[in-house]
């Protein structure tokens, strides 16, 4: 009986031992699934800080341009807002200023009698709400934000451009 005895125990103790513990192949698998998932968000992480930085100076000189036509509008004066698209640079109305980041391009369109030398461009608001109109199209990569100017209204539409 003894022997019987011996013979059950043995099978419950090895499942035991099995249940309790993990592998070195299975821990290894473990590390390199997060490893490879860390990866993956990293990467998405800084494309999606790129898209955010383009979207805020989009929305920015956007806001900016508004503004300019809004206070045109209310003081009865002529307003501008002018860009110098190499510097990265803008002067809007009541002397507010600002530059974008480094890692976009500029680039602008308008009224050439506005340009105001080379690499400055303007884009003048009247007292109606109309413009001169232009467009202004800033890029990181291969996105894009496109800012245009109506010229007849003065209408401000912003938003993301696709590369043709």
């Amino acid at each position: 009986m003894s022997g019987l005895n011996h013979q059950r125990r043995s099978p419950r103790r090895t499942r035991q031992l099995r249940v309790g513990g993990m592998s070195l192949l299975e821990m290894l698998l473990v590390i390199a699934l997060i490893a490879l998932v860390g990866l993956v968000t990293g990467g998405m992480f800084a494309r999606g800080m790129a898209g955010a930085q383009l979207r805020n100076a989009g929305k920015e000189l956007a806001s900016q341009l508004r503004l300019a036509r809004a206070e045109a509008v209310a003081r009865g004066s002529v307003q501008r807002f002018v860009i110098e698209p190499r510097a990265r640079r803008w002067e809007g109305a009541g002397g507010r200023s600002g530059t974008l980041p480094e890692s976009l391009q500029v680039s602008f369109e308008g009224a050439a009698q506005l340009q105001q030398g080379a690499g400055r461009g303007a884009i003048e608001f009247h007292p109606d709400g109309g413009s001169s109109g232009g467009r202004i199209v800033i890029q990181r990569g291969d996105a894009r934000w496109r800012i245009d100017v109506g010229w007849l209204t003065g209408e401000v539409r912003s938003g993301p451009d696709a590369v043709q």
